[in-house]
């Protein structure tokens, strides 16, 4: 799948022109030279003969490195068409802050294969899980919500995590929505193993048999925990270690931690969203992660953004009232998103995106977990 682009604004065509007609006459190295135009931070001036002073400072920051002089090239050249992205994702998403992240020296192919890694695209809002019947599916009680919620205040949830260079969101969405209902099921907040879904699960979607869970190269939620209630359940980070890479299946049953009893999705409308997340714990969700790539913080609440095109998993954990937006937008309300690109990324690993407008299709892949008590 390919992350959809977004238009470009005028403001960016200029820079655009300007740029690229300062680097057709300075080339960097006589081999290869940046294509696109030189922005480092949406709230700084535009600075066309910075950008290399800064690619430098953005190196030292997350630690990157080099093997060759093209590869430095190549990458300086990325990361100049980037800002020129943030830019442009700034202009269409005001409410919040773009500019340098870790992710600022990979495509837009790159970053999606690598840092996403959902499959499939959004699923039916009425799908359900095994147990049909079950009480756990009927419709939720809107009325009386609170305004404001946070599953991380009640001890719901686990560390933001890394999920490194391998596209398996869908593992960390799964496990964080398996750790939050084992939490309410039994009052212990326990770390479970993406590693074991990684490795071990190869479950396909019921409708499309075509996609299938597959280590680092994607997988569905859903398909997660189909395949968590036939293997008898999940072990925890500390008997089967993340690794990062897709290796031999080291299950063993006899290590579960949690077992998984049935799941549900969830239906787009945000208020039964905001009532399956206070009445039975964080959700899984899929959401079109365009915009995340530039990403600082703030409320994201793009002017456009694609509701159809879904590829990465994160673990919705509350959601807030008065969200502070910069400029003039004021106060906006929002849904409080765990990530798993670390602590550096975001705000402290999270996302915060607006509420009500299903923005940018994080209502069509929504789905809750219910866990056996031990």
């Amino acid at each position: 799948m390919m992350i959809r682009r977004v238009p470009t604004l005028t403001c960016a065509v200029v820079a655009a022109v300007l740029t690229c007609a300062l680097i057709l006459s300075v080339a960097l190295d006589g081999t290869e030279t940046p294509q696109n135009p030189n922005i480092f931070q949406v709230t700084d001036n535009i600075d066309l003969l910075g950008t290399e002073r800064k690619f430098k400072v953005f190196m030292e920051k997350y630690e990157k490195r080099y093997g060759t002089r093209e590869e430095y090239l190549h990458r300086l050249g990325i990361f100049a068409r980037n800002m020129v992205r943030a830019a442009q994702h700034q202009a269409l998403d005001p409410t919040a802050v773009h500019g340098v992240t870790p992710f600022s020296d990979l495509s837009e192919e790159e970053f999606e294969r690598l840092y996403t890694g959902v499959r499939g695209g959004p699923r039916s809002s009425m799908d359900v899980g095994v147990k049909e019947s079950a009480p756990f599916l009927e419709e939720e009680v809107v009325a009386g919500l609170p305004d404001s919620f946070d599953w991380r205040e009640k001890g719901a949830v686990t560390e933001v995590k890394m999920q490194g260079v391998c596209g398996s969101c869908w593992a960390f969405s799964t496990t964080g929505a398996v750790e939050g209902a084992n939490f309410i099921a039994t009052g212990k907040l326990l770390n479970l193993s993406e590693q074991q879904l990684v490795d071990c699960d190869h479950a396909c979607d019921a409708t499309d048999k075509t996609e299938c869970d597959n280590g680092c190269q994607g997988g569905l939620m859903t398909n997660a925990y189909k395949y968590l209630m036939e293997a008898g359940g999940l072990e925890e980070e500390s008997s089967y270690p993340y690794t990062g890479k897709q290796g031999e299946c080291m299950f063993k049953p006899e290590k579960v931690a949690v077992k998984v009893s049935n799941f549900t999705n969830i239906p787009v409308d945000e208020n039964q969203i905001a009532a399956y997340l206070v009445n039975h714990g964080p959700l899984a969700v899929g959401l079109n992660a365009v915009f995340m790539q530039t990403y600082i913080g703030g409320v994201s609440c793009p002017l456009i953004c694609g509701k159809k095109w879904v590829n990465h998993g994160v673990l919705l954990v509350g959601y807030g009232a008065k969200g502070f937006s910069i400029l003039r937008f004021g106060y906006k309300p929002y849904w409080i998103i765990k990530n798993s690109w670390g602590k550096r990324w975001g705000e402290k690993g999270y996302y915060h995106l607006c509420r009500g407008r299903g923005m940018c299709g994080m209502n069509t892949m929504v789905s809750a977990v219910v866990t056996q008590a031990s």
